[in-house]
């Protein structure tokens, strides 16, 4: 049985490859127009990455044995007939597991060992290195190979508290949170710091990323996991126990990891079957459910139809023996019904915006191009239907025009290569308020407040200031770059008039989607900054976390912003050099095909045909990009009829 969720996801991934047919056509007409322009092949290029490589990343949180694993199970790997990820009574995922799909790396479980945390290497930077993780490539020929490698995660061992307090995992100062001694005095810890799994499941194929995290302990013990990997995810799933209820450490998680990402938060009650009593008439046992799911969403204090009672379990079996009725019953179908309508549509639009955009400008290029060509046969077949039955004479008198105008046009290098040196300087004063040495010296001036202050109370004080000061250098870029379009705006329109070039002045990158995301990084991160957060901030190894989990999600915000403007001023420059590029290949064009018709006469007409057959041409080509760019823009979903989740943060950080 497939799930909505899969079904609705088959349908974006098919979009997408639909609109990668499209933009491959866009290519092909480019490049037979012979449209050689860099930042529209690099437009191009970045936008086939983006629908290629596109994540939906959805992260499932609870506290341990609420079927966190049991829910992935029945949601996404049904299909293989048995539990993929290990769903037993007690502890079963004691570090967080990604499972996604990458082409370029082998199939299999990699496990980064919990010794790691000794070391001042981010999880970031883990990810990016081969060596210090342990690979277990899965045995296709033996169907129970994945479900017997993923028993990996459950690994523990015994270590003594020294050990422990090494590792970040026991505080003398949180007793309360510390894992309880054995006899012996030795406490149990993951075997495990992170782990990835690599499968070629359909749905990991086409882009779905599941992040399976621990309980409370494991959360707080790992500062990039909550900083780092939750934040990223578009969606959150947060399971409680019906048998249970909302408990304390449900509670602790929800109100310091999640509480703030309501907007992009499902709570799940699960296990609904143990509420099931033979004693009880359905309609009393529905009741029970129902008052269940209202308390659990005035305890959150999210809305009730963000809260969606269900079994795993059983629809996990009902999927793998193909009963419906039992899928029914286990009320999961209604929650993956709300997933994907909340979260597909939104990719789908996300992208969509995008792939519009990018059309929209490269098309504007091109047929700027072809009529940058066409005006100057134009000119051409003027002045050689002007020439028939005219004097030698005549032609000489047009090969020193076409001479005098060339000579004349070449006179505006100079001030273009002034206005280049202006536009370039421009460019570096505003990547210099963008320079990352900056941004960690920044940082490093809060992490100084924050030590600086009384029992580190300030802390979040020192963050907001932070914010505040990123947000004013992106708001001088905008200033700088509204400055830098208008001195190329009026030079643009001062070159057009005496020199006959097709100068236009695209838009330069809006600075204020970056401020917003500089905002979004405040809201989401402030929260680990707060009162409950003062004993962690006194630990060398949490501010030393912070520190990198902070440059590493603000360099993203500076990559972004930097990219664009430096785009944007290579779109510039490009524009410049091909308007002169084409400009003088127009007057050597003239010049030759007057000198070969005052050699032989009879090739006067031939030439008009020639030229005439190549407008033919050209008009063909524009009248094909346009087809082609609007059969491009028809694929892309009508904002009116795409319904957004409540989570507007996930398209600021898309968009950016």
């Amino acid at each position: 049985m497939t799930s909505a969720f899969a079904g609705r996801f088959d349908d974006l991934s098919h979009w997408r490859t639909a609109l990668g047919e499209r933009l491959d056509e866009l290519s092909a007409c480019l490049a037979d127009i012979g449209f050689d322009d860099r930042p529209a092949s690099a437009l191009l290029a970045s936008l086939r990455e983006r629908l290629d490589g596109d994540k939906l990343i959805v992260a499932f949180v609870a506290e341990f044995s609420r079927g966190k694993s049991e829910l992935i199970n029945a949601i996404f790997f049904a299909d293989a007939g048995t539990r993929v990820l290990p769903a037993t009574p007690g502890r079963t995922t004691m570090c967080p597991v990604e499972l996604a799909w990458d082409a370029h790396e082998p199939e299999g479980l990699s496990l980064l060992p919990i010794a790691t945390r000794l070391d001042d290497v981010s999880l970031a930077q883990w990810r990016q290195r081969r060596e210090g993780w342990t690979h277990l490539p899965f045995d296709k020929a033996q169907p129970e190979a994945l479900c017997v490698a993923l028993r990996q995660v459950m690994s523990t061992r015994r270590v003594t508290t020294d050990e422990a307090q090494a590792l970040g995992l026991w505080h003398e100062s949180t007793a309360d949170d510390n894992p309880m001694p054995d006899e012996a005095g030795r406490v149990e810890v993951p075997v495990w710091r992170h782990a990835l799994i690599n499968h070629p499941h359909p749905l990991l194929r086409q882009g779905l990323v599941v992040i399976d995290t621990p309980g409370l302990n494991a959360l707080g013990a790992e500062p990039e996991l909550t900083l780092g990997l939750l934040p990223s995810a578009h969606a959150t799933v947060f399971i409680v126990g019906a048998d249970t209820g909302v408990t304390q450490s449900d509670l602790a998680i929800w109100r310091d990891h999640l509480g703030a990402r309501q907007g992009l938060a499902f709570v799940v009650l699960n296990k609904i079957d143990a509420l099931r009593d033979p004693l009880a008439s359905p309609a009393q046992v529905d009741a029970q459910i129902e008052a269940q799911r209202r308390s659990t969403a005035q305890i959150l204090g999210v809305p009730p139809e963000r809260v969606f009672a269900l079994s795993a379990r059983q629809a996990l079996v009902a999927r793998i023996d193909g009963d419906a009725q039992g899928l029914t019953e286990s009320r999961l179908v209604e929650f993956e019904a709300a997933l994907s309508v909340a979260l597909l549509p939104q990719r789908r639009q996300l992208l969509g915006r995008l792939i519009e955009d990018a059309a929209d400008q490269i098309h504007k290029r091109a047929a700027r191009h072809i009529g940058e060509a066409l005006r100057q046969q134009a000119e051409q077949l003027l002045e050689l239907r002007g020439l028939r039955g005219q004097s030698s004479g005549r032609l000489n008198l047009l090969m020193k025009r076409v001479g005098a105008e060339a000579m004349e046009f070449e006179q505006c290098h100079t001030r273009l290569t002034a206005l280049r040196a202006v536009h370039a300087r421009q460019g570096e004063l505003a990547l210099a308020d963008l320079s990352y040495d900056d941004l960690e010296v920044e940082i490093d001036r809060m992490l100084t407040e924050i030590r600086a202050s009384v029992l580190r109370l300030g802390a979040r004080k020192a963050f907001a200031a932070l914010c505040e000061r990123l947000r004013e250098r992106l708001l001088r870029v905008q200033d700088l770059l509204h400055d830098t379009q208008d001195m190329l705006g009026g030079t643009f329109g001062v070159l057009n008039a005496e020199f006959g070039f097709g100068l236009a002045l695209k838009t330069g990158p809006n600075m204020t989607r970056f401020v917003e995301e500089v905002s979004l990084i405040e809201r989401l991160y402030a929260r680990y900054l707060g009162l409950g957060d003062l004993l962690r901030l006194t630990r060398p190894r949490f501010t030393a976390q912070l520190r990198r989990m902070l440059i590493e999600r603000i360099s993203v915000v500076w990559d972004g912003s930097r990219n664009a403007l430096e785009g944007w001023h290579r779109e510039v420059t490009s524009h410049i050099d091909t308007q002169l590029i084409e400009r003088r290949r127009g007057f050597q064009k003239r010049a030759e095909s007057l000198s070969r018709i005052r050699g032989a006469a009879d090739q006067l007409e031939s030439r008009i045909a020639e030229i005439e057959q190549r407008d033919r041409l050209l008009r063909q080509q524009l009248e094909r990009l346009g087809a082609i760019t609007r059969a491009l823009l028809r694929a892309v979903p009508d904002p009116v009829d795409v319904e957004l989740p409540v989570g507007a943060a996930d398209a600021r950080r898309a968009r950016a």
